[in-house]
Order: structure tokens, then C-alpha cells, then sequence
């Protein structure tokens, strides 16, 4: 493992200014702040218990359990029925409309989320839920539900018939991780995992306005990696996300998890490695490493594998808990940024429980590709406290915040080349519990970071789910 420089620090005083002005010529653009908009409350009883250090309600690997559409924000969650729920409000209004689907959550696994999409060819709200290596649950609205939201009735008869396939398109028996992206023609993509933990493969499924087509897989999970301590022929890869640039680029960086724990220290610890980055210029059905090679057709015999060249852009072996599924964004330049997070080498060369090692002495970073084309990374000066996630977003001046666990925020500037990074708002008054959902559309719609998180509680007590809003730099 190449050696690295890491950024040293304690966690630091919550403050919520912006940094000073500079420049002659005219003034600088802002660097980051929040101030605090206000709170509502989506279900005072929100169903609860803690499956994989989660909560099926906020797993921040969910996209979208929020989003933002033409001036009405959209959340979904269970409740403490296990009833299956979607609720829309005005952008920035203080009341939650709410339909209860006719569907309830089927086990207690912390990874049978709700996911959003939005077609935007027809206007209608698309759900994925319920779902972990096995059998999804599907439902859309009417057509142009979106389209028209102050004069469309917000009942369940907006809402078709809850299905296990795609309108008839069967994906696979064992679906996980559904990620719904718009194209920039308006066409509605679903990313899924088919397979399991250390053995799947990533697939695209494309909703043209009126079809679902099934593009098919695009990475491998077959081939020999090797670590100093042993060897794994199967895997699977996780994405930090799936976005498009503003120039219709298409963005994944992945950590891969091998199947065979030889390959690490201990046992205890956890086989994802290596931060790796794919594109594709068009729509996801070719894929291309840093370097533009062609790495992986979808649907056809040749995928993304972790055999091939030039995908990892941040090396790391499997002994230090490197967390799956973390977070990524990208710039008004349309460059690739995420998070990572892991337990630097200065803490030892060897995890031994990846959750009481993560939460001990985790440490996020930015990873990001820069103006020349290479790869910086910065540590961000904040103890993690937690095994878990968090998020990223980058402002309409490219300033990077990093949501952390229990809604916690902290914020770099883009003039500091994303090295200043702040602690802007420490989480007080919120008993978030862990990780947050974060409206990525919303950044966008109304320069407003907007998350939803949930209260703590303990063993199957339900606790409120709320949504926070903060404002950006104007």
C-alpha cells in the first residue's frame, strides 16, 4: 500500500460563518455556511430497529428517500405499522401531505429501503422498495403527477397497483440497492445490484417514458484478487453513487468487497478495498477507466472487472474497515468528487472489529479529480464517532460540505483547493441517530441542503423522522 500524506487534526469548534472575501478585480465567491431554516416533523412514530449498524428509514445509500421536484419536495419512509408511505410539501412549506401505500415493510433488514425516481418524459413518481438479495416491490403514479402538483389531488388512487416486476420486465431474483437517475434527455435509469454480498454484479434498467428495458450487468464479479495475506475469486462492486455531469457525462467511483475473508487480517475486520472510478459518455452502456480505455460493455460478455487497468484511483488493502457506499457529487466542471471513509494507518496496519475501530478512529475524506486531471485527497479534520456513512454535496459555487452522522456538517471551500475543511454545524438539538438522506435535488432547485434524519431510540420503539433544511450561500 502506497503511503500517504494525511491530514492531522481534532475535531473542530462548530461555527456557521463563511471565510473572508478576497480578490480586486471583483469579490470572491462565498465559501461555505449553513444557517439553520427550520425543522418539520414527517411521523412522530417512525418504525424502528437497528439492522447493520442502520436504520431502514435512513440509510444514506438510498437515492432518493427525498428529492425535489418543480417546487414540491417528496419523502418516503415506513411507519411504525410498517406501512409503506410517500408525503410531498410546498418547497419550504411546513406541511407533509401523505398517502399510505398498500404495501408494509416485510422484514426487519435495514437495507430494504425506499427509493424515488422522477421521469421526467411523463411526469410520474416511480418507488423501489423493500428489497435485499431478493424480490423488489415497484410502484408508479398516474402520468403528469408531477407536472401539475398544485392542481393534482394527492390520494392513493394517484398511485397504481404495488408490483413485483417492472410493468412486467422481471430483473432478477436477487435485487438490492435500487438507484433511480434521471438522463439529461428526461429518460429514467434504475441501478441495482443482482447477487449478493461478495458475489454481484451492478445492471442498469432504462424507462423511456412509456417501457422499462433491462440494459443488463456491467460489472463482473469473477476474477483473482490478491492481498498479502491471501487471495478471493468473487466479489462484488459497490458504488458511491450514479450521476451525470452537466455535459451528460456519467460518473461511478466503487469500493469492491471480496467474498473470501482470506484476503484480510482478521476476521473481524471487513474485505472492501480500493477506491476505484468508472464513466461512460453514453448513458451507461459503455464504461471507460480514468485513462478513457474501454473497461466494460453492459449487457455484453466483457464488464468491469477487478482484473482490469486503471480503475482505482485510491489504493487501499482490506485491513483498515474502508466503508462501502458512501457518497459522491460532481462540479459545475462535471469532475468526479466522493467520500471515503476508513481508519487511517497511524492508527495501526490491522482492524479487528470494523465497528468499534470505525467509531474509535474512522476518518472521512474527499477524494476528487482536479482541474489537471489527478486524483487529491484530504483528510477531513472530524472523528467519526460512528461505523457509519456520510454524504456529500457541493454548492452552486462548488464549496464541498460532508454530512456526517448524527447531522453533523463541515465545509470546505472551493478557492482553498478543498482543504479548509470546518466543522459548520455540530448536530446539537437534533438526538439524530446515525446516518441522514440527503436531497441532492434540492441543492439545486432552491440552494437549500436539506436532510432527513431520525431520532435515537432503543430496540423496536418507534421515534420521529424529521426533515432540516439549511440554507446555503446566496
Amino acid at each position: 500500500m502506497r503511503r500517504r500524506t494525511l491530514l492531522a487534526g481534532a475535531l473542530l469548534s462548530a461555527a456557521a460563518t463563511s471565510l473572508p472575501t478576497a480578490g480586486t478585480a471583483r469579490a470572491a465567491d462565498p465559501g461555505p455556511s449553513v444557517t439553520k431554516k427550520g425543522t418539520t416533523q414527517l411521523d412522530a412514530q417512525a418504525v424502528f430497529f437497528v439492522s447493520y449498524d442502520g436504520l431502514v428509514n435512513n440509510n444514506s445509500f438510498q437515492k432518493n428517500g427525498l428529492l425535489t421536484y418543480k417546487g414540491y419536495q417528496y419523502a418516503t419512509w415506513y411507519t411504525a405499522t410498517r406501512n409503506a408511505v410517500v408525503a410531498r410539501r410546498v418547497l419550504g412549506g411546513t406541511t407533509w401531505s401523505t398517502v399510505t401505500l398498500a404495501h408494509q415493510l416485510k422484514t426487519s433488514d435495514s437495507h430494504n429501503v425506499i427509493s424515488m425516481g422522477v421521469s421526467k418524459g411523463d411526469g410520474r413518481l416511480h418507488l423501489n422498495m423493500d428489497s435485499h438479495s431478493d424480490g423488489f416491490f415497484y410502484v408508479k403514479s398516474v402520468a403528469g403527477l408531477l407536472d401539475n402538483p398544485s392542481t393534482t389531488a394527492w390520494t392513493s388512487s394517484v398511485f397504481g397497483a404495488v408490483q413485483t416486476t417492472l410493468d412486467g420486465l422481471a430483473l432478477t431474483g436477487q435485487f438490492t440497492y435500487p438507484q433511480f437517475v434521471a438522463t439529461p434527455e428526461g429518460r429514467l435509469q434504475l441501478s441495482y445490484r443482482a447477487g449478493i454480498s461478495g458475489n454481484g454484479r451492478n445492471a442498469l434498467a432504462e424507462y423511456d417514458g412509456s417501457t422499462w428495458t433491462n440494459l443488463g450487468e456491467w460489472s463482473s464479479s469473477t476474477g483473482t484478487y490478491t492481498s498479502e495475506h491471501g487471495s478471493s475469486t468473487a466479489r462484488n462492486m459497490y458504488l458511491h453513487g450514479i450521476d451525470y455531469d452537466v455535459a451528460g457525462r456519467l460518473h461511478s467511483l466503487f469500493t469492491w468487497r471480496e467474498q473470501n475473508g482470506a484476503v484480510m487480517c482478521s476476521s473481524g475486520g471487513i474485505t472492501n478495498h480500493d477506491t476505484g472510478y468508472v464513466y461512460s459518455d453514453d448513458r451507461g452502456r459503455t464504461w471507460r477507466n480514468d485513462a478513457g480505455a474501454v473497461v466494460g460493455v453492459t449487457g455484453g460478455s466483457d464488464k468491469v472487472a477487478v482484473t482490469d487497468g486503471g480503475l482505482v484511483v485510491d489504493a487501499l488493502n482490506p485491513d483498515h474497515s474502508l466503508m462501502n457506499q458512501e457518497s459522491q457529487a460532481t462540479d459545475s466542471a462535471g469532475r468526479p468528487h466522493a467520500i471515503i471513509s476508513y481508519v487511517p494507518g497511524r492508527f495501526g496496519q490491522c482492524t479487528t472489529n470494523y465497528v468499534a475501530d470505525r467509531t474509535a478512529n474512522g476518518r472521512a475524506f474527499h477524494l476528487r479529480k482536479n482541474a489537471s486531471g489527478g486524483w487529491q485527497k484530504t483528510e477531513i479534520p472530524v472523528v467519526l464517532g460512528s461505523s457509519q456513512r456520510t454524504k456529500l454535496v457541493l454548492d452552486k459555487y462548488d464549496n464541498a460540505y460532508a454530512i456526517f452522522p448524527f447531522g453533523r456538517i463541515a465545509g470546505a471551500s472551493k478557492a482553498s483547493g478543498h482543504t479548509d475543511w470546518r466543522v459548520l454545524f455540530d448536530g446539537s438539538g437534533l438526538n439524530a441517530f446515525g446516518e441522514v438522506v440527503i436531497d441532492e435535488l434540492r441543492v439545486r432547485a432552491d440552494n437549500v441542503l436539506s436532510f432527513m434524519y431520525q431520532e435515537k431510540s432503543s430496540g423496536t420503539t418507534p421515534s420521529a423522522l424529521h426533515v432540516i433544511d439549511f440554507a446555503l450561500p446566496a
